[in-house]
């Protein structure tokens, strides 16, 4: 009897366990498709939808182009200190005209604007295309088209970001930024393998053909969006309006801080991309087709992490997201210059675009939830400033450190730079959150009231 009874007890409580266990993996798999869910919500607007689609196209033909401009150059020249010259050429207009740009996007149509940053690019890529076919190209005529894209884009990047926020409700931003920061690196991975195997087969002519053809994807995408007009605020003196923006950013110490650090790892980190030919051909002995593939392996990583911090991040943990990943891109890039093996230079890429589109991506969610609605278009053009204009500073740095030292070192010293970096973010970290969460309370209750306000106004 008694051995019966404790038998019975072990099956009741085996029973118990087994079904225990199995309500855990079923909420377990809630959990995870609720923030898969989450994670795609922007996607149910037809307008992201539409903007998503063309940037997608036109952006893996950008970054063919891209592939096929540094392997042109590098081809002509044979310099690594010409690679860091041409991408400033390309950047430098972002650093002095981003600010103005904030400005008319918070004064202007954001989708007119865009029409005429998409139209510009595809009239100069196709130019540089018929030069190249036609065997006419010199080093001359690629700084000039890459000075004038970098106008163009000194107008594109800070409205591209701030349009985002306008296809979509504030609750599904963070969806949006991430999905958006997806469709990017998608892109970054697919177009420097396409661009690398064109360039060995086809030659550079025909990338830049095709690039100026993807265009034609997102001005079909902008013309079928349906926005509704916004009022904006009344423009103002330039001066003025940048002022503003700059005193919010040095009086808000999280976006200050955020913006900071962006600064020194675009200026000492992500210049490595200038740096993959010369690594591919002298310290891996390879071809475009090794470079296309170390650019892909990147791209591979950066849509991981878009998708980790979409599934996993919250806005409350994006501040340790910011520190952590920027650690662990100086860490993969430190890990990069010491490889000897193609393989292990692929995985060091891969933790690269994981850790460098990772930070990215947070920080930009935290200085959007953050930013008024009336700032935002200069607040992002300070990010983009901080992202993309001190860039060429950094490119120059770069190509003068590899042609005068090694790219290895140079590498190195990048990594490093960043690592200093972030342990010196993550010191300030506590405060920092302390005094972001006040600032995003802060405006999702003046967003609330905003609503309230429009809905007593329609009845």
């Amino acid at each position: 009897m008694v051995m019966r009874a404790y038998a019975k007890a072990l099956d009741f409580i085996n029973c118990h366990r087994d079904n225990c266990i199995n309500a855990l993996r079923a909420t377990e798999r809630k959990t995870i498709e609720g923030k898969l869910s989450s994670a795609l919500q922007a996607l149910k607007y037809r307008n992201f939808k539409l903007f998503y689609g063309g940037q997608f196209i036109s952006l893996t033909g950008t970054y063919v182009q891209t592939v096929a401009q540094a392997w042109l150059v590098y081809r002509l020249t044979g310099s690594a200190a010409l690679l860091g010259l041409v991408a400033f050429s390309g950047q430098i207009a972002v650093f002095v005209l981003a600010p103005i740009s904030g400005v008319v996007a918070d004064t202007k149509s954001r989708r007119n604007i865009l029409f005429a940053t998409q139209f510009a690019p595809m009239v100069l890529s196709f130019t540089l295309a018929v030069l190249t076919l036609t065997g006419r190209v010199q080093v001359w005529h690629v700084f000039t088209i890459a000075a004038l894209l970098g106008v163009v884009n000194a107008f594109d990047f800070p409205i591209r970001q701030a349009f985002v926020a306008e296809l979509v409700t504030k609750e599904d931003l963070m969806s949006a930024v991430t999905l958006n920061s997806s469709m990017i690196n998608s892109a970054r991975t697919i177009g420097p393998g396409i661009g690398g195997l064109m360039v060995a087969s086809i030659g550079e002519g025909w990338c830049f053909l095709a690039n100026a053809l993807s265009y034609i994807a997102v001005i079909i995408g902008l013309l079928l969006i349906k926005s509704e007009s916004k009022a904006r605020k009344p423009a103002q003196h330039f001066r003025a309006g940048i002022g503003e923006a700059f005193n919010f950013v040095r009086n808000t110490g999280p976006v200050g801080g955020l913006l900071v650090l962006l600064g020194l790892i675009s200026f000492m980190g992500l210049r490595y991309e200038i740096l993959m030919p010369v690594y591919a051909r002298e310290m891996l002995h390879g071809g475009p087709r090794e470079f296309g593939l170390l650019m892909g392996a990147s791209g591979v990583g950066a849509i991981l992490g878009s998708l980790v911090l979409a599934t996993l991040g919250n806005v409350r943990s994006l501040g340790d997201w910011v520190g952590f990943a920027a650690a662990g891109f100086g860490g993969s890039l430190v890990l990069l210059s010491r490889s000897h093996s193609f393989w292990l230079s692929l995985g060091a890429m891969l933790l690269i675009g994981f850790t460098m589109v990772t930070q990215l991506d947070a920080s930009n969610t935290l200085v959007q939830r953050i930013v008024p609605d009336e700032l935002r278009g200069r607040v992002m053009a300070i990010w983009v400033m901080m992202l993309s204009g001190l860039a060429p500073f950094g490119s120059l740095l770069v190509g003068f450190l590899a042609q005068h030292f090694s790219a290895r070192r140079t590498l190195a010293a990048g990594g490093v730079a960043c690592i200093m970096g972030a342990m010196g973010f993550g010191f300030s970290l506590p405060i920092l959150q302390r005094e972001a969460r006040k600032l995003i309370v802060k405006r999702q209750r003046a967003d609330g009231l905003l609503v309230i306000q429009a809905k007593n106004e329609r009845s």
